[in-house]
């Protein structure tokens, strides 16, 4: 009777000692999930106004094929806005690039946006930008840029160049 007394205590035992690994567990993967990002709240805020394309075009954006990467995933459609791309100043509501996900209805649905700037090293706030060096597939001297992914979650970094959920496939070929 003892020796089945014994058994149960372990097992109860057990149990216990399973039940508290587990809600360590859940815990430590809550306290590193990622939680709310500032910068792409205020990245946001400052440039909903892009929803729509037509306010793209309307500040004088203009659209680039469709950057796609070589291990998977996208930009996007970048929107870019010479003069901003020019003047090398950082500002949260003058981002130098729009970029929009193709849908597959032949819409345009907002991402994210890119800040780039030749004159480096570059933040955003608190936020360094990505160094590219020349020569480069864009064709451009060295330069900093920092993509904020504001719109579509990316499961690489809300700074990560390609998102995975983004893709190219439904690009509509320009008319003849």
């Amino acid at each position: 009777m003892k020796m089945i007394s014994n058994f149960y205590n372990r097992l109860l035992l057990a149990g216990t000692v399973l039940t508290v690994c587990a809600t360590f567990a859940q815990a430590h993967q809550e306290a590193a999930a990622p939680g709310p990002n500032p910068l792409a709240d205020k990245v946001r805020a400052a440039n909903s106004r892009f929803l729509d394309v037509k306010a793209a075009t309307a500040e004088g954006y203009a659209p680039i094929p469709c950057a796609s990467g070589i291990t998977g995933g996208a930009m996007g459609i970048h929107y870019v806005n010479g003069q901003y791309l020019k003047d090398d100043k950082i500002d949260i509501a003058r981002p130098e690039a729009v970029m929009y996900e193709p849908m597959a209805d032949g819409t345009l649905e907002l991402v994210a946006v890119e800040y780039i700037t030749a004159k480096g090293p570059a933040s955003l706030d608190g936020q360094l930008f990505n160094f590219s060096s020349a020569p480069n597939r864009y064709g451009l001297g060295e330069f900093y840029e920092l993509h904020v992914w504001a719109w579509k979650g990316n499961p690489t970094g809300a700074f990560a160049d390609m998102n995975p959920k983004v893709s190219c496939e439904h690009v509509v070929a320009p008319s003849q």
